[in-house]
């Protein structure tokens, strides 16, 4: 086991598909020479050549079309999206191509390709750097969306990402790129997409979240386990196809709920999973659903005070756990 960042997980990722399977291809906007705006793909140029390894024009349309072209013709592209923010251009052929286009074809013909995007807030971004998209995607029948949020699932995630026969959106949260470390195998691993993960079990609430509010999440827990509330915690890590069953189990267990995530509160994640836990789990509820996320603004601020007001923290998650627990 090796302990290293975010980032290097991405990388170590990305370098052992692509030793491992001759048709995984890299493109996207300064990735080859420069080795990506965070560094992702950082000496895999040098590694595999610019067949392998494209710098694109700046066109995410261009980048997402060329990449289901190459995935219909025997490749597995991994295109990267600069700033999620830019994904929107891409929008039509991500939704009206990739994503139906095994469909429309019985079958025939998958799209087995990847698109990385940098996402979320916290890093002085302002309007443009700032945006999480995820809900958009999770409304798209043919799409995985898959959200890490520690370099082991990073790693693993993305390597699965890369093997199947789906496409697949992968988001990365930036803040956590060199700020979260973690465990690593050095072996082969992967980890299934559709699986959460229980990070933490507890008996009173459970705190549901993905990519770097999970942190936020745990941190909440151990907050409250020093004022008598035990909390359990489930990391999604996959929000298309959602793991219900380990959603609806920590429900059922514990009676209330709290969901987490960075995304506007509004057609959220968090709206869906009230949805499911509502009908599903309605039976078990000791307590009404409570949302935490981020208010129904266009982005976050550059400001840093206003960004800071704006952004989920742990203080509004343990004030939310307050006030299940005393209802």
């Amino acid at each position: 086991m090796a302990v290293i960042r975010m980032i290097d997980a991405v990388r170590d990722a990305l370098r052992e598909e692509m030793e491992r399977d001759a048709n995984v291809v890299l493109m996207g906007e300064d990735i080859g020479v420069n080795g990506g705006v965070f560094r992702a793909t950082d000496g895999l140029w040098q590694t595999f050549g610019d067949e392998r390894v494209m710098d694109t024009p700046l066109a995410e349309s261009g980048i997402v079309g060329v990449a289901i072209g190459a995935a219909l013709n025997g490749l597995r592209p991994v295109a990267e999206i600069q700033f999620v923010d830019f994904i929107y251009p891409a929008f039509n052929q991500i939704v009206s191509e990739a994503a139906r286009h095994c469909y429309r074809t019985n079958g025939e013909y998958p799209v087995p390709m990847v698109i990385r995007a940098p996402f979320g807030g916290g890093v002085h971004g302002g309007l443009y750097h700032s945006q999480s998209v995820e809900a958009f995607f999770l409304h798209v029948p043919g799409l995985k969306v898959v959200i890490p949020s520690n370099p082991y699932d990073a790693k693993g995630l993305l390597k699965s990402a890369i093997r199947d026969n789906n496409p697949v959106l992968f988001f990365e949260h930036k803040r956590g790129y060199s700020s979260v470390q973690g465990e690593v195998p050095e072996d082969n691993y992967v980890v299934p997409i559709g699986q959460a993960n229980l990070l933490r079990e507890g008996e009173q609430i459970s705190l549901i979240s993905y990519g770097l509010s999970v942190r936020d999440c745990l941190e909440a827990a151990q907050v409250m386990e020093q004022e008598g509330v035990d909390c359990e915690v489930v990391d999604l890590r996959t929000i298309s196809p959602l793991d219900k069953d380990t959603v609806l189990n920590s429900v059922r267990k514990t009676g209330k709920v709290c969901i987490v995530h960075e995304d506007n509160l509004t057609g959220g994640v968090g709206a869906e999973l009230a949805a499911i836990i509502a009908k599903e789990a309605f039976g078990s509820l000791d307590g009404p659903i409570h949302r935490v996320a981020a208010p129904d603004i266009p982005s976050f601020p550059y400001n840093p005070g206003m960004e800071e007001f704006c952004l989920p923290s742990v203080e509004d998650i343990t004030k939310a756990i307050r006030e299940l627990a005393a209802y």
